[in-house]
């Protein structure tokens, strides 16, 4: 895909303070980036640059992105490098499986780049890393957060015959922002794919989320909601766009953190099983800490009937 991202022509808005957050530095962060290193891998944590990285890998908890670093889409809004996609790495998955063993990890969260420029988008190493990951850490959860696998027959399938606890993938934005935000992916495909996963396996979780302060109304959210409920989505996450580079699309707004909990309460009322919207949400933020404790609810509901 060509370079849609854009040079900002106006002064950005000026962030505000719930928004900003303490450096990295703790010895648990500094242990988790060196693991990290040591074994090749990459991490969304500091490709899309997000604010959370200090708090998370202090609790060495990371997000790994898989099928290398360059992504062959050029999203408006994402910070990882576009252009001519890396070689697989044939000892990727073993090294998921590593570092998951090492760091003792309860949960997982693997994600990728887009490589449409393979067959099967990148599937096969999503299936390799959750059998890996099997094999090495039996007792941690695994969430994938795989790219759309648009024209890609097969790899929905594929993955979700692996059978990983949760089955992310993001809308990212309303439908109406998606020629300008989300160039190359379609809305309704995306949308389809989740509704996909839980027709092939409903015993997987299926979780998407979406950035706010890109232009979008309320209204357009609440029916992204509805949209994503029709696909008998079980998780949600809302967090505040904010612009990597000035090459990226600008900041609309900056959504207060009242309009985040009101978002909240009208998720779960509409049937989510569990919801985090705040201005610092990210997919994969807090993911272990609110899988656990969803599960350990669920367990005790089942020991009460």
């Amino acid at each position: 895909m060509g370079d849609v991202k854009i040079l900002q022509d106006h002064e950005p808005l000026r962030k505000p303070p719930w928004i900003r957050v303490k450096a990295p530095g703790s010895k648990a962060y500094v242990e988790t980036r060196d693991l990290m290193r040591r074994l090749k891998l990459n991490t969304v944590c500091e490709e899309a640059a997000c604010p959370n990285i200090g708090e998370c890998w202090s609790q060495k908890h990371a997000t790994v992105m898989i099928l290398g670093s360059v992504c062959t889409r050029a999203c408006a809004f994402c910070n990882v490098a576009t252009g001519k996609p890396d070689l697989l790495d044939p000892h990727e998955p073993e090294n998921v499986a590593k570092a998951v063993a090492e760091l003792g990890l309860r949960h997982i969260v693997i994600t990728s780049v887009d490589r449409d420029d393979l067959a099967d988008g990148g599937a096969d190493h999503f299936v390799r890393c959750i059998g890996e990951i099997r094999a090495r850490a039996p007792e941690t959860t695994i969430e994938v957060l795989t790219p759309d696998f648009l024209r890609k027959e097969g790899a929905v399938e594929a993955v979700a015959a692996a059978r990983p606890d949760v089955f992310n993938h993001n809308l990212e934005t309303v439908p109406r922002l998606y020629t300008r935000i989300r160039p190359g992916a379609r809305y309704f495909h995306s949308l389809r794919l989740l509704d996909q996963v839980k027709t092939l396996d409903a015993s997987i979780f299926t979780k998407s989320g979406i950035m706010v302060g890109l232009g979008e109304s309320r209204d357009e959210v609440l029916q992204v909601m509805d949209d994503l409920r029709s696909a008998d989505v079980d998780f949600l996450t809302i967090g505040q766009y904010l612009q990597p580079t000035p090459r990226h699309a600008p900041v609309a707004e900056y959504v207060t953190p009242e309009t985040f909990d009101e978002y909240r309460k009208l998720a779960l009322a509409k049937g989510f099983l569990m919801v985090s919207s705040s201005p610092l949400t990210r997919s994969s933020y807090h993911a272990d800490q609110d899988f656990v404790s969803l599960r350990k609810a669920r367990k005790a509901r089942s020991a009460g009937d």
